[in-house]
């Protein structure tokens, strides 16, 4: 039997918005903005639980030397977590919106980011040419690509086979990493039909990507963050993911 798909009730109409404009269309974070909560939050985190038990080594994955930027992300978070009001602090232990008392570990900072937000945290540091590499990743909610072909690969790779993403696209992508200050952050989103309602959707650079028909009955949608964090000069780049039926499979 198939599960239960998990779904939300609509993309908000800034995210639909933003997905539409020329790529690579930033915004700024508004205050108190930098995560988001919705209707799917126990579901999505009890999801991203269920990959980490099962398959941890294709949801997870810190290269050496990015240990810093894992621990600092985690802080980053646990700061803007401190900012809400769906939070709140028990001592040691941060009470979620589900209700349910997680006790942040920072010698596991991938983990604990899984059990406390809806995204997934993707980290990008200077390689030898300067250009972002991605180094680590928090990623239970792939969307058509894989953490083992990505990993330790410079943004024009780890955007392959992405047909938008053409020379211009990466030239402006790079300046915009260059460009970004230690504590801003920006964000943009993208909006697809897909078939398969499933968070976890891996597929291999190879295999033709299973977006894009009209006729698909769902939407999927991420909110995607930048943050360049101040310590380890790290980006780190967060995915919010909403997947809503389209009218008439409401």
């Amino acid at each position: 039997m198939q599960p239960e798909p998990i779904l939300q009730g609509m993309i908000p109409a800034t995210q639909r918005e933003t997905a539409q404009a020329r790529l690579p269309s930033m915004r700024p974070v508004a205050p108190g903005e930098l995560l988001r909560v919705d209707e799917a939050y126990a579901a999505q985190l009890a999801e991203k639980a269920r990959l980490i038990a099962t398959r941890p080594g294709d949801v997870m994955a810190l290269m050496p030397g990015a240990e810093a930027a894992a621990r600092e992300a985690l802080a980053v978070v646990l700061q803007a977590i401190a900012e809400r009001t769906d939070f709140s602090s028990d001592g040691a232990a941060i009470l979620c919106p589900d209700g349910r008392h997680v006790v942040p570990d920072d010698t596991a900072p991938l983990q604990s980011l899984s059990r406390l937000v809806q995204e997934d945290v993707c980290l990008l540091m200077p390689g030898p040419d300067g250009v972002p590499v991605l180094t680590g990743a928090l990623l239970c909610f792939p969307a058509a690509w894989t953490l083992a072909e990505k990993l330790g690969r410079p943004l024009g790779a780890i955007h392959t086979p992405v047909p938008s993403y053409d020379t211009n696209i990466a030239a402006r992508v790079e300046r915009l990493f260059a460009g970004l200050r230690p504590g801003m952050a920006l964000w943009r989103a993208n909006l697809l039909r897909y078939d398969d309602p499933a968070l976890y959707q891996p597929h291999a650079e190879a295999r033709p990507r299973p977006v894009g028909r009209p006729e698909s009955r769902y939407e999927r949608s991420e909110r995607q963050t930048l943050v360049r964090l101040p310590l380890s000069g790290a980006v780190m780049f967060m995915i919010h993911t909403t997947v809503c039926a389209v009218p008439p499979f409401r």
